[in-house]
């Protein structure tokens, strides 16, 4: 059962994730940088969980224009984090595969184009012009959760994203990247939703929100690697014919073998522990918790899933400050990605996001 207060936690999830959302944003227009842009994006995604909740208990104007905001600004953002992320894949596997070079010239032209658009982007939104839009919503919140029917429908909220998700696994297909990654966007959108309304609850592991960081990121993997295929396969169509004068020869062949191979490995990987989506809620709003079952003891992947998260961070790049300075200046030199990770900063969605259908790019995603 949810206790009392209950009733305050979406108006303080409401409040505190506003209250990031602003801080990032304006730490993101003062020191533009790759991690700044991560931190913008997550903390984007987890304000708007509270406004997806609030507009299926109370679908006013106000909180659909928010949403619809945050909504476009992630969209904007989805393609510069795409191309780090595949920047960051290449700085750690082109001493094993030297023919990465000309895609990672490729993409360090585009990360410049595309930090500028960014920037003009950030520095043209302002979100302190949404503070009575805010109170508003924060004022017509309490008044809601007053009402003797707010909790049930607090949680019937999270179960209808959970619903989506196990329909979305139930048609899923290892053969079809496409079906997997409808399976990450869903249980992404639940899994905001869920930290919400997880604190209120009592009795779940410790390991909780780790693990669905882990399940995710899984899922996560396979999607980066479907769109460094893409991105290879478009940029080996446009290249020059090496036979044309004065033209660099570029075979992907060695590269496509390489990156199918792991995507293999990692579909195999996660279908393995797949099953541990049971594990997070309840399959229907009469039943318990899967933590509430006594005598059934909670799902532990057999695979090392929470290296994957890991990895994410050890292979994020060290980029320097992509500030106005920054973007005239040569990126060839880039670190390793040795850190704690944007993503998961504290959790915050450790991997670099791809998108998604209902708010992300479904071809690439978050």
């Amino acid at each position: 059962m949810m206790p009392p207060e209950a009733e305050n936690t979406l108006a303080v999830a409401l409040v505190q994730r506003w209250d990031d959302y602003r801080a990032q944003s304006k730490t993101c227009r003062q020191e533009f940088s790759e991690e700044a842009v991560h931190d913008l994006r997550v903390a984007g995604r987890r304000f708007m969980a509270v406004l997806d909740i609030m507009r299926a208990i109370n679908p006013h104007p106000r909180v659909q224009k928010t949403r619809r905001f945050l909504k476009d600004q992630l969209d904007d953002l989805d393609e510069l984090r795409d191309v780090q992320v595949m920047l960051v894949e290449i700085s750690e596997t082109i001493e094993h595969l030297p023919e990465l070079q000309p895609f990672e010239e490729h993409l360090q032209k585009r990360e410049k184009r595309l930090l500028r658009t960014a920037l003009k982007q950030v520095q043209a939104s302002k979100p302190s012009e949404w503070n009575k839009r805010i109170d508003k919503m924060r004022s017509a919140l309490e008044k809601e959760s007053r009402k003797p029917d707010f909790q049930a429908g607090l949680l019937q909220t999270v179960d209808n994203a959970y619903s989506r998700a196990v329909q979305d696994y139930a048609q899923m297909d290892g053969a079809q990247a496409a079906t997997i990654h409808r399976v990450r966007i869903a249980f992404k959108k639940f899994r905001y939703m869920a930290e919400i309304v997880i604190p209120v609850l009592t009795d779940q592991p410790e390991s909780y929100f780790k693990r669905m960081h882990d399940y995710q990121s899984a899922m996560g993997d396979i999607q980066d690697v479907e769109i460094f295929l893409n991105a290879l396969a478009d940029f080996a169509e446009n290249m020059p014919h090496p036979a044309r004068k004065g033209s660099a020869s570029f075979d992907p062949k060695p590269i496509r073998r390489f990156y199918k191979k792991r995507h293999t490995e990692l579909v195999a990987a996660y279908f393995e522990d797949k099953g541990e989506l049971s594990t997070f809620w309840r399959p229907a709003p009469d039943q318990p918790f899967p933590w509430e079952k006594s005598n059934d003891p909670l799902h532990h992947p057999s695979r090392h899933r929470g290296a994957s998260g890991d990895q994410r961070q050890r292979r994020r790049r060290q980029s320097t400050p992509v500030n106005r300075r920054g973007l005239e200046e040569d990126a060839q030199n880039r670190e390793g990605t040795e850190g704690a990770g944007h993503k998961d900063r504290p959790d915050h969605d450790q991997p670099l996001p791809a998108g998604s259908p209902d708010g992300e790019n479904p071809g690439k995603e978050v």
